[in-house]
């Protein structure tokens, strides 16, 4: 465990997070804008939306796989949750969960079996999910007359954290516990690194990527009814591109779309990083573009970095300082 915690992976992740907080709080020196409660708590809001999204995707792109039915799993399990759960809230959870297993498994079964590209099945999911929701809904928003939940799932922790965020947190925890404590972890790299040589070496490749479709639908889910639940309505478009910070916060953190790298734990330093530009921008008052061109420059910076040209470059100077 402790060498887990101490991965080089976590390293840029974490450079990241710290380069961010300090340019941005430089940036407001002497106003007490970016360095607040309030935007702590803003931060870990965002973090709680986007985050376990990001964690479910990001394990697909670890085994080199995308979920692209996310988006209208998010949407779908929000307008079931606040349809069903009008008496009750735990109601409404428990069948949007359920629908996100059925659905992740479901899709996970198909790529499996037909051996299909996650990409075409997925956006197939994406489609039948947001097709459902809009059923559901009428193609309107719904409203969520628990007031009370809502105002709870908003009341702030500690200052800084909600019930909300609170989940969030645990599920990058745990997440990250069993991937460092026991073979999942191992095997989730194995697959994705090379995944004939996985199957060979007695891994599960089959049933383990069933399980991480249904996780990152499942993820999903919860996040979309925590949202839906503190907005005290439910929509199919409200969270239409929330895809794209998701894939951008594995990324961040360290997961590439080639397969075979990445930690939960990076991916919720990625996220924290995506939380943070958003909230600090706002914070000392810059346009929204700006936020949009950091963002936009970070993710190019790290692609370059890992680009396989500039490591055989790196490499290879490396190799001739050693021999002089």
């Amino acid at each position: 465990m402790r060498k887990f915690l101490r991965s080089d992976q976590h390293v840029r992740p974490l450079g990241l997070l710290a380069v961010c907080i300090i340019v941005l709080a430089l940036a407001d020196w002497g106003q007490g804008r970016f360095l607040s409660a309030a935007t702590a708590f803003s931060t870990f809001e965002i973090f709680a939306t986007i985050g376990p999204v990001a964690l479910g995707l990001g394990l697909t792109m670890m085994i080199r796989e995308f979920d692209l039915s996310v988006i209208g799993m998010f949407s779908m399990a929000g307008c079931i949750a606040v349809i069903t759960g009008a008496d009750s809230p735990w109601i409404g959870l428990a069948l949007a969960l359920a629908a996100g297993l059925a659905g992740g498994l479901a899709q996970g079964f198909i790529i499996v079996r037909l051996r299909l590209g996650s990409v075409g099945v997925t956006l197939g999911g994406l489609l039948v999910f947001t097709g459902i929701a809009a059923v559901l809904t009428e193609n309107r928003s719904l409203p969520y007359d628990n007031m009370q939940l809502a105002l709870a799932l908003k009341t702030p922790l500690a200052g800084v954290l909600s019930i909300r965020s609170v989940v969030a947190l645990a599920i990058f925890a745990i997440t990250a516990f069993i991937m460092a404590a026991t073979r999942v972890g191992r095997d989730v790299i194995a697959i994705g690194s090379d995944r004939r040589a996985a199957m060979i070496a007695g891994v599960d490749v089959d049933g383990l990527m069933i399980g991480i479709f249904a996780f990152s639908s499942v993820c999903a889910a919860l996040s979309g009814v925590l949202v839906s639940y503190s907005l005290a309505s439910a929509s199919v478009t409200a969270v239409s591109v929330i895809i794209v910070p998701a894939a951008a916060a594995a990324i961040l953190g360290g997961v590439s779309l080639s397969g075979g790298t990445g930690r939960p734990l990076g991916i919720g330093v990625g996220v924290l990083v995506l939380a943070v530009l958003s909230t600090g921008f706002n914070a000392i008052g810059a346009p929204p573009y700006v936020n949009d061109i950091a963002m936009g420059a970070i993710l190019l910076t790290v692609a370059i970095l890992d680009g396989p040209y500039l490591m055989r470059r790196l490499s290879g100077l490396r190799r001739r300082a050693v021999r002089h």
